[in-house]
């Protein structure tokens, strides 16, 4: 039998997720495109039950909101906002479950809400803008049945994991991990219930067709894993120093205090014990997989909660308030500086200029270029001239921005756009644009001839990844693309 909680703080939670909300919106139509929301766009004009790189979901939200409103980057973002503004307000009932008053469930509230990895996620759309939102609410599901023990909370655990499934799948190694870890610590009296497991069998039911779809395919979900452990180590990820300063950086100056503490809370507390040993478990198999720092960052608004409970308990420290405001505020103006509320330069050194802003713009300009250098080629030439990009963040831009500029339809062998078609065998020829891959030679071996024709600037002064790139007429192609797409194609 469950005992009495503290009322829910509706008005000043709800306050802090409504001013963030705000902020966001406000900054929602800042700049342009980032090279993943191209992609989603285009992914979910190409919808299928699964993708190279991740479940339907995300394309599906993007699909409808380019349906609403097409071109508009605004409305694109009003998922990743919306889940967001939800998220706050599931963390501060995480607080709740846990014994926490008014205050805690604030601190809570706060502490989500100036987090960078919500605050970036919550800019753009994103696999980890929906994500987040679902570790939140399934973690506080589970927190709400080790008070309550009412098992239809375990059901719609696993309604809610099966919706985060179709974003991404991440939410298996927290449910791998927190089995070992009940098992371990308890209670194990959930693995008694059959509502654990019919959510469990709901959960795995509705990722079939994205299984099958990734069995059909090849598993190349399996080979995105590799090739992120390649990107993080070849970037110089830094090991498991760099990880965790990473993981930091994305809890923010509130969150890793109140993450350390709430993670020695969780120690402390043998029914939440679990969550402790699960935290930890994630980081550890994240660092040994050499995954990206965010993937572990779903099982830090629990740990908030936690710490915010902690603070606000019957020994109540009376410095708290007088770290917690100087925090808050350096976190607010993290926030306002971290998001483009207001146009800034964005010309510089690499460390003075943000790198998702510098990606977000030229996109236009660069299919504009592609179109000029299109137009430019004999009529007899373009009849058998296809465009290809290096990566798949160009070929959406291509495919958002190309049709206005009179360009047929684009194609990249790289990531998830790959599986998007493959060019016609009337295309002998190819323009083929090359910035992020080092392609040329793959291109050069089987082309008679390629000769660049032109160069992409877009005008804007920005250095960013496509500024600069060329764009070459690859001429007598020497076998059939049936057999050259597939030897093209990366991830």
């Amino acid at each position: 039998m469950g005992t009495a909680v503290a009322d829910f703080a509706v008005l000043p939670v709800v306050f802090v997720a409504g001013l963030l909300g705000v902020v966001l919106l406000a900054a929602s139509g800042r700049y342009g495109y980032f090279g993943d929301e191209l992609y989603f766009v285009a992914a979910g004009h190409h919808l299928d039950f699964g993708y190279a790189d991740q479940p339907p979901l995300v394309p599906f939200l993007a699909l409808i909101a380019d349906t609403i409103a097409p071109g508009n980057i605004a409305v694109v973002r009003i998922p990743a906002i919306l889940a967001t503004v939800a998220g706050i307000v599931v963390a501060a009932l995480i607080a709740r479950e846990l014994g926490g008053r008014r205050r805690a469930q604030i601190i809570t509230a706060a502490a989500y809400a100036v987090a960078p990895v919500v605050d970036v996620g919550g800019h753009l759309l994103a696999t980890t803008s929906v994500d987040l939102f679902w570790w939140t609410a399934i973690t506080w599901l589970l927190v709400r049945w080790v008070r309550l023990r009412e098992d239809r909370l375990l059901l719609w655990a696993g309604l809610a994991t099966a919706v985060d499934l179709q974003a991404k799948y991440l939410i298996v190694s927290f449910w791998v991990l927190a089995g070992v870890a009940i098992l371990i610590a308890g209670p194990r009296d959930i693995f008694r219930s059959k509502m654990l497991w019919l959510g469990a069998g709901i959960a795995v039911l509705t990722s079939v067709p994205s299984l099958l779809w990734q069995a059909d395919h090849g598993w190349p979900q399996i080979q995105m894993i590799h090739e992120v452990a390649v990107e993080q180590e070849g970037g110089g990820g830094g090991g498991a120093s760099g990880f965790l300063l990473a993981l930091g950086g994305a809890g923010g100056v509130i969150g890793v205090p109140l993450g350390l503490y709430g993670l020695w809370r969780a120690i402390r507390l043998p029914q939440y014990r679990f969550l402790a040993i699960v935290a930890v478990s994630l980081v550890v198999v994240f660092i040994v997989m050499a995954g990206r720092p965010y993937y572990a960052a779903g099982i830090l608004p629990v740990l908030w909660a936690l710490a915010a409970v902690g603070l606000d308990g019957p020994r109540r420290r009376r410095w708290v308030p007088w770290v917690a405001w100087p925090a808050v505020a350096l976190s607010v103006a993290m926030l306002l500086q971290t998001l483009p509320l207001e146009p800034r330069p964005l010309r510089g050194d690499d460390d003075t200029v943000d790198a998702l802003d510098v990606e977000s713009v030229g996109w236009p300009q660069v299919t504009g270029d592609i179109a000029a250098a299109y137009r430019a080629l004999p009529e007899d030439v373009r009849r058998h001239t296809a465009i290809v990009g290096d990566s798949y963040w160009l070929a959406s831009a291509i495919a958002l921005y190309g049709p206005a500029r009179g360009l047929p339809a684009a194609y990249s062998p790289n990531r998830g756009y790959w599986y998007f078609g493959v060019p016609p065998e009337s295309a002998t020829d190819v323009l083929y644009v090359n910035a992020l891959l080092n392609t040329d030679a793959t291109m050069r071996r089987h082309f008679a001839k390629v000769t660049q024709v032109a160069t992409v600037d877009n005008k804007l002064g920005v250095n960013n990844l496509y500024q600069g790139a060329s764009i070459s007429l690859c001429v007598g192609r020497d076998e059939s693309w049936s057999r050259l797409w597939p030897e093209l194609r990366n991830l």
